[in-house]
């Protein structure tokens, strides 16, 4: 056979198989539907379920790198949590070695031409016919089935061709074995596809021009290298998503050490039981047997430890929004003591208060913050208030006395102020967007300088006003506000600013003005109320005191 042949014939194979997986991957996601991301949200609520999903959904769509994919965009969004998703990469592992058997059982097994022609046939048929449908987009699918088994079999007849002209790296030795798991790594970085490798591995083996062990070896590079997709993937994603790439990239590596490490042994154990179920002759059964094999052993070898691994992770990529959202005052070892446990609270709302009245600043900015600033800040209160909360449950379960027990609801209902005042300024700013004119009003200037002054007085971060001086400056500010709105229509009444202009600024120096109250009722009760434990005449526990510190002083 001839270079230019070989070149030929390799490329062909290879471009055939890539094509056909492509067409069936997006045929079949897109017959799917939102079946596909209802599938994996709900069905990972426990470890052995989301292992489950990963393994179907990837059996499925014939794409470990698609499942994988999607797994961490649906983290990055939200959808799923680190501990979720790590069972579904796991799975999706398990389920790209079906695409072995695919291979080795139907491809090299049986006359390629009799089922490919027909299911592309088929296939556009039903794509033709139900273009944008889910009757197309599986006709998509099975014509992309047909296009796969046709690469396999060029492949095939390619390597049939080369059996005695060409060989692979050969060799038992490690530096042989490392070379040939680095021309598997190689493959799959090169086509982006640790099925279109494996489908060459076992081409190449059942036409003799890989030893068992040499493709075994190849086998386990290209499992190793499917890890680069997540790693592209996660460019720029959340930590969350990156935590999940990192378990993704553990996992395949530690299956691969583990692999290689046991290479003689298990390729000996597959191969008789390869010869008790009859297919003595398919060195491609074999390999598919041993790929199904290795990520299954490593399933079981990372289960007991899946739960310290997932809070390592979590204590890896940290941002500064995370860091941001974890409390820092509440601590457990202040349970045993109500009155460190009430300053503890006392000091975590305050700091929730400073973040909250932080983003309402941010709302009276003319332009202001960008979104993604306001919707971070709303996660870290959502957070922390979630803290306080939990917090405030498990010092419920002590003895408190009744004042200190009165005190938990009016701490709670402070947080929830807070958040409150952040929704509200989100929403403000969204409706400022709304808005097409930019040029400001006096009134409007007015209007937001009060709101900065109100602000500061309000502020738990600083000194805060009393109940008096708040009342009064909120007073001041709603006059402004009503001066603002009395302008607003106006204008939008004579035709000198578009009504949609006017509604859109009404509604956003309303949501300010309801997050300022908000706030100031936050102040006004900070300003009321002293934690009752720490007043001298609180009886139930000793006066004990945090300082700057952390640490408790009498």
């Amino acid at each position: 056979m001839t270079n230019l042949s070989l070149i030929g014939g390799l490329a062909g194979g290879v471009g055939l198989f890539l094509l056909g997986m492509g067409l069936m991957t997006d045929g079949l996601k897109l017959a799917a539907g939102p079946a596909l991301q209802r599938i994996l949200a709900h069905s990972t609520k426990t470890p052995l379920r989301g292992l489950a999903s990963g393994v179907l959904v990837t059996a499925a769509v014939q794409s470990s790198s698609a499942v994988t994919v999607a797994i961490i965009g649906f983290v990055n969004a939200g959808l799923l949590n680190l501990s979720q998703s790590l069972w579904v990469l796991f799975g999706a592992n398990v389920g790209t070695t079906m695409t072995g058997w695919l291979v080795a059982l139907v491809g090299l097994k049986f006359n390629i031409e009799v089922l490919a022609l027909p299911l592309i046939g088929f296939g556009m048929l039903l794509r033709l016919s139900g273009e944008g449908s889910r009757r197309g987009a599986l006709g998509t699918a099975l014509a992309g089935f047909g296009v796969l088994f046709l690469g396999i079999d060029m492949l095939k007849d390619t390597f049939a061709g080369l059996s005695t002209e060409f060989t692979f790296p050969e060799g038992a030795g490690v530096r042989d074995i490392l070379v040939q798991v680095l021309i598997g790594l190689g493959l799959t970085v090169l086509m982006q596809s640790s099925s279109a490798s494996l489908a060459i591995v076992l081409t190449a083996a059942q036409g003799g021009l890989l030893s068992a062990q040499g493709a075994a070896a190849v086998v386990i590079g290209a499992n190793i290298g499917t890890t680069v997709t997540a790693l592209i993937a996660v460019i720029g994603a959340t930590p969350n998503a990156r935590r999940a790439a990192a378990a993704h990239i553990l996992f395949n590596l530690l299956t691969g050490c583990v692999a290689l490490l046991l290479l003689p042994w298990m390729l000996g154990a597959l191969g008789v039981l390869i010869e008790a179920v009859g297919l003595k002759g398919s060195p491609a059964a074999r390999l598919a047997l041993f790929h199904t094999a290795f990520n299954v052993l490593g399933v079981f070898l990372i289960w007991p430890f899946a739960a310290r691994l997932t809070q390592f992770l979590k204590r890896r990529f940290r941002s500064a929004e995370e860091d941001e959202a974890r409390p820092r005052f509440l601590d457990k070892t202040v349970l045993a003591v109500p009155a460190l446990a009430l300053d503890a609270l006392d000091r975590e709302v305050r700091n929730i208060g400073g973040i909250a009245l932080r983003t309402v600043r941010s709302a009276l900015l003319v332009p202001a913050v960008p979104a993604s600033v306001l919707a971070r800040n709303r996660h870290i209160i959502a957070r922390l208030n979630q803290a306080v909360a939990d917090f405030i449950t498990q010092l419920s379960r002590a003895s408190l006395s009744r004042d200190s027990a009165a005190h938990l609801p009016e701490i709670l209902r402070v947080a929830r102020y807070y958040e409150a005042a952040t929704e509200l300024a989100a929403e403000a700013v969204e409706a400022a967007g709304e808005a097409v004119a930019t040029e400001g009003m006096a009134s409007d200037a007015a209007f937001r300088h009060l709101a900065a002054a109100l602000l500061d007085q309000a502020d738990p971060a600083g000194t805060l006003a009393d109940a008096d001086t708040l009342d009064a400056h909120l007073r001041d500010f709603e006059n402004d506000y009503h001066i603002l709105k009395a302008e607003l229509l106006e204008a939008g009444a004579q035709g000198d600013l578009p009504v949609a202009d006017m509604d859109a600024r009404l509604r956003a120096a309303s949501a300010l003005r309801r997050a300022l109250q908000q706030a100031v009722k936050a102040a006004r009760m900070l300003a009321a109320t002293t934690p009752p434990t720490l007043t001298p005449a609180a009886a139930d526990e000793p006066a004990a005191r945090i300082n700057e510190s952390g640490q408790a002083r009498p």
